[in-house]
C-alpha cells in the first residue's frame, strides 16, 4: 500500500511539473472572410495539454489567407487575396502588442491577383509573397519596426501545364526561404516548377538562380524542409502526391528522388492536397488531403524516401493549413468547412495522430501560425 501511495505521488508531481514547464502560445488564425469571419483570430494553446482557449478577433482584414511571424520583434504579417480588389491582393504587417492583440502598421499592394502565401526571410528585413491568380513572386523590405516598403522585386511566371482546366497559366502557390537564408523556393501549380530566387537581404531583391521541374499535371502547392536542411518535399495539390528532392544549398540546386501518394490505394473519389509539413524529429512529414479529408502521416526511411503509414481524420473537413507544435506533441489542423482548429495527440513512435483531442469553433480556418509567450 506504501509504494502504491508513493507511486500515485509521483505520477500526480510529475504531472504537476509538466503543466508548471508547458509554454503558452498565441495561436494566430488567418481565414476567409465571409457570413461569419472578420479576419484574424487568435487562441491560447498549451503544448503540455494541448488545450485551446477561446477565439478572439485579434485584427479585421479581408481573407487573410496566409499569415508569417517574427518572434523577435513581434511583427506579424498577412496577404489579402480579397483585401485590395482594385490594387490586387493586399500585404499587411501589424504589432502584436498586450494580450496577442494585432496593431496595423502598414500595407503594400503586392502586384499581383489573389495573394496566397507570404514568409519573412530569418534576417528580418524582407518578406516575401505568392501570387496565386497573377502567378507571380514579389518581395518586400521591412524595417525593424514592421514597416512594409513597396515592391523591391516583382518577378512573372509564364508557362502552362496539361490539366488546362487548372494549368492554363503560371499559379504560383507558395515562396519558402531555404535553412541557409540565401535562396527563395516558389512552387507553381501552373507551371509544375519549384522556382529557385537568390535572395539579397540588404537590397530586399530576388534574383533568378535556376528552377526543377515536377511531373507535368502535379500541381506543386507547398513546400517544407527536412530539419536537416538536406532535403525539399514538395506536395501536388493536383496528383496527391509529395515529391521528395534533394537540397544543395551550396549552389541551389534541387534534385527529385522520391515521389510518394498521400491517399489510400484503394481511394477511388476526387481529392486535392493542400499543405506539407515536417516533424521536428525529422522522422516523420505529413500532408493534407481536401475532400478525403485527412492529414496523411508518411514516415521517413534511412534513404529519405516516404512510406504512407495513416491518417487523421476525426473533425476535419476542408483541411488546408496545419502545424505541428515545436514539441512534436501535437498536430493543429484548420477544418475550413468545419469551422473548426482540431488538436490531435502524436504518438511519438509512429508519428501518426491519434484521436482528436479538443477543438474550437473558428469561422473558415485557412491558416494557423504559433508564437510562444513564455512558461
Amino acid at each position: 500500500m506504501k509504494n502504491w501511495r508513493w507511486f500515485v505521488c509521483a505520477v500526480v508531481l510529475f504531472a504537476l511539473s509538466s503543466i508548471a514547464n508547458a509554454a503558452e502560445h498565441e495561436l494566430y488564425v488567418g481565414t476567409y472572410t465571409g457570413k461569419a469571419s472578420k479576419g484574424i483570430y487568435k487562441i491560447r494553446f498549451n503544448d503540455a495539454t494541448g488545450t485551446l482557449g477561446e477565439p478572439e478577433l485579434a485584427a479585421e482584414m479581408g481573407s487573410p489567407s496566409f499569415l508569417a511571424i517574427d518572434p523577435v520583434r513581434r511583427v506579424l504579417v498577412a496577404v489579402g487575396e480579397i483585401d485590395r480588389p482594385k490594387l490586387g491582393g493586399g500585404l499587411r504587417s501589424f504589432k502584436i502588442g498586450d494580450g496577442g492583440k494585432l496593431v496595423p502598421i502598414s500595407e503594400q499592394p503586392t502586384g499581383g491577383g489573389a495573394p496566397c502565401h507570404v514568409n519573412i526571410h530569418p534576417s528580418g528585413k524582407l518578406v516575401l509573397v505568392a501570387n496565386y491568380g497573377g502567378g507571380s513572386v514579389a518581395s518586400f523590405p521591412i524595417d525593424a519596426d514592421g514597416k512594409l516598403g513597396p515592391i523591391a522585386s516583382f518577378i512573372q511566371h509564364e508557362g502552362t501545364g496539361p490539366d488546362k482546366g487548372r494549368q492554363e497559366k503560371a499559379h504560383a502557390h507558395s515562396i519558402n526561404v531555404d535553412p541557409t537564408g540565401q535562396y527563395a523556393l516558389a512552387a507553381d501549380l501552373g507551371t509544375d516548377r519549384v522556382y529557385v530566387y537568390k535572395i539579397d537581404t540588404n537590397t530586399a531583391k530576388l534574383t533568378p538562380a535556376g528552377e526543377a521541374k515536377i511531373a507535368p499535371g502535379s500541381g506543386p502547392r507547398h513546400l517544407c524542409f527536412d530539419p536537416d536542411g538536406k532535403t525539399a518535399r514538395v506536395i501536388n495539390e493536383l496528383k496527391n502526391t509529395i515529391t521528395s528532392m534533394k537540397w544543395y544549398a551550396s549552389t541551389g540546386k534541387l534534385e527529385t528522388f522520391d515521389t510518394t501518394s498521400t491517399l489510400p490505394e484503394d481511394f477511388k473519389g476526387e481529392s486535392y492536397t493542400a499543405e506539407v509539413v515536417a516533424h521536428p524529429t525529422g522522422k516523420f512529414v505529413y500532408g493534407s488531403n481536401r475532400r478525403h479529408d485527412s492529414i496523411a502521416s508518411l514516415s521517413v526511411g534511412d534513404s529519405g524516401k516516404l512510406k504512407l503509414t495513416g491518417f487523421a481524420k476525426e473533425g476535419v473537413k476542408e483541411p488546408r493549413n496545419f502545424i505541428v507544435d515545436p514539441t512534436g506533441k501535437w498536430l493543429l489542423v484548420g477544418s475550413q468547412n468545419g469551422d473548426t482548429i482540431v488538436v490531435f495527440p502524436i504518438d511519438h513512435n509512429t508519428g501518426i495522430p491519434g484521436p482528436a483531442g479538443v477543438s474550437t469553433k473558428v469561422p473558415s480556418p485557412v491558416c494557423l501560425r504559433l508564437l510562444s509567450i513564455g512558461r
